[in-house]
């Protein structure tokens, strides 16, 4: 099952920054987001193997969802795959 997983930068900013505050790192939430912008930018436009999704994979778009719900949505998409 080839499942591709996203979430918008601003909720993927959101969760990297409370979990450096949670590990006692100061962090500024608007710079999490630049980085992780930056990043996605270079992981789309690189020469070799830029990220992208996969034809045959299935969109999981997390930012609405939290760990619990993220990991319900996984298993019932595998479930469904492999039924």
């Amino acid at each position: 099952v080839k499942i591709f997983l996203t979430a918008s930068p601003e909720a993927r900013a959101e969760r990297r920054w409370r979990e450096l505050e949670q590990r006692g790192q100061q962090a500024d939430l608007e710079t999490v987001l630049r980085d992780i912008r930056d990043r996605d930018y270079s992981d789309e436009h690189r020469p070799i193997a830029p990220l992208k999704r996969a034809e045959d994979a299935v969109l999981l778009d997390t930012t609405n969802l939290d760990l619990e719900q993220s990991l319900e949505a996984l298993l019932s998409m595998v479930k469904e795959k492999i039924a």
